[in-house]
């Protein structure tokens, strides 16, 4: 829309608006929507629709003013308490409808949730928690994804509010906000949602799952998850970088052996597995170092990685166990980062100036590449240790199998990819970063052999 249409646009609605106020004040009503004399529930359900149409369409074009015009009629509502519930309803009818085309377009529960925080504030995430909640009531838990149903569980998103046409109300007394605010964040969320571009569906829709018959090859071994998850805690919680070594060494090597034994089995068992996508949730500050630690322990788990910097996540594709390594082995590796990154004391440069921010940054640049350059090093160890064993004919042919099909999977996905670069300005902080690095490297790939 062109400027001069849009201020004839805001000069209609400005007059309407003034006509409406006269007539108000002739009749003795409060009626700002405009439906003088009408009760008829449905005519005020659908221009209640038609205002939040327009204050989408006022958001997309920044029109403030439009914006702020379709806001005040939204807080006063048509004709007393009734006419607020309609507008209420109406709110959260929309609402519900976005977050599931959302859903469809590939976003699930978790990555809404952080968008919202990371787009706008606490409040809006806490707001589209309550608002995927009360979509999922629609669903028998029969139907729902398991991984679905954590992310559910991990948000504690439940309908605590006894009526919908009640709940902006509700929500601003637990928030401590009045009515327009908590509009004008139903809006924020209205338009968040319908604008969120289409992304790769990582499993089944709520409604659509349907109970399977999981035998244990195709998940990674509890017993085997149970003992990585100690090892990597126990890594965390110890002040010595040689015990830490150690133990993150161990859980490498359970990982990489479980990854062959069940590469293995289920060729063997002639079982058909596919390579699936997880997105991991990365978060500020120092996104983009964290993303590189991630990439580089996927590459070392046979997945690959991609970052969507808007949304603060990471698409990792993989096999289910490979997977399920990467991320224990992340989170665990970030622990120690960041443990150890806190412990040592960035200095003010020349001219005083602290220098905290360049440090981390340079520091977990540092730690993530030298990780890197280790666990390449250990896997074309452990590439040349396989093919000189006997049985090497039996299991390379299936792992590089199965590296092809991961590899053709990710391609698909991610046709076009873009490099993100990283600039260095703190060498305390790199030779720091990579000093850590080495303290938690992961030697124990080198003995690997197949079980």
């Amino acid at each position: 829309m062109g400027k001069n249409s849009r201020e004839r646009h805001k000069a209609k609605r400005k007059a309407a608006a003034a006509t409406q106020r006269r007539r108000a004040a002739a009749m003795g009503q409060d009626d700002p929507l405009g439906r003088y004399g009408a009760s008829s529930g449905p005519a005020q359900r659908q221009l209640a629709d038609q205002i939040i149409d327009q204050a989408m369409f006022a958001r997309q074009h920044d029109d403030p003013a439009e914006f702020d015009d379709c806001l005040g009629l939204l807080v006063t509502g048509p004709g007393g308490a009734a006419g607020l519930q309609v507008v209420n309803r109406a709110l959260l009818t929309y609402l519900l409808r976005e977050v599931e085309q959302a859903w469809r377009r590939g976003w699930q529960p978790a990555e809404q949730v952080r968008v919202a925080r990371r787009e706008h504030t606490a409040r809006h995430g806490r707001l589209m928690v309550d608002v995927i909640a009360a979509q999922m009531r629609g669903y028998a838990a029969a139907t729902v994804d398991p991984r679905w149903q954590s992310q559910l569980t991990s948000l504690d998103a439940k309908v605590w509010w006894e009526h919908d046409d009640h709940y902006p109300a509700v929500w601003g007394e637990r928030q401590g906000l009045d009515r327009r605010a908590v509009i004008a964040i139903m809006i924020d969320l209205c338009y968040l949602l319908a604008t969120l571009p289409p992304i790769e569906q990582v499993g089944p829709m709520p409604g659509t799952a349907r109970p399977t018959r999981t035998t244990p090859p195709a998940d990674l071994d509890q017993r085997v998850l149970d003992r990585v998850r100690a090892l990597l805690a126990k890594a965390e919680s110890t002040d010595f970088p040689e015990e830490a070594e150690a133990f993150t060494a161990k859980a490498q090597e359970l990982m990489a052996r479980h990854r062959i034994d069940h590469a293995l089995l289920i060729a063997a068992t002639g079982e058909r597995e596919q390579p699936v996508t997880r997105r991991v949730g990365i978060d500020n500050p120092y996104e983009a170092p964290k993303t590189l630690l991630l990439q580089v322990v996927a590459e070392a788990n046979s997945c690959r990685a991609v970052w969507s910097k808007r949304f603060g996540f990471t698409s990792v594709v993989g096999f289910p166990a490979d997977l399920e390594s990467t991320e224990l082995l992340f989170t665990s590796l970030l622990v120690q980062a960041t443990r150890a990154m806190t412990q040592a004391k960035p200095s003010t440069d020349r001219y005083g100036r602290n220098t905290t921010r360049s440090f981390r940054q340079s520091f977990l640049t540092a730690y993530a590449s030298r990780i890197g350059e280790r666990l390449e090093a250990a896997t074309g160890g452990v590439d040349q240790e396989l093919a000189e064993l006997a049985q090497a004919a039996q299991f390379l042919p299936v792992l590089a199998a199965r590296d092809d099909a991961v590899r053709d999977v990710f391609n698909q996905q991610f046709p076009e990819l873009t490099q993100q670069t990283t600039t260095i300005n703190n060498r305390a902080g790199w030779a720091s970063g990579r000093a850590a690095a080495d303290q938690a490297s992961l030697h124990g790939r080198e003995s690997v052999t197949p079980g």
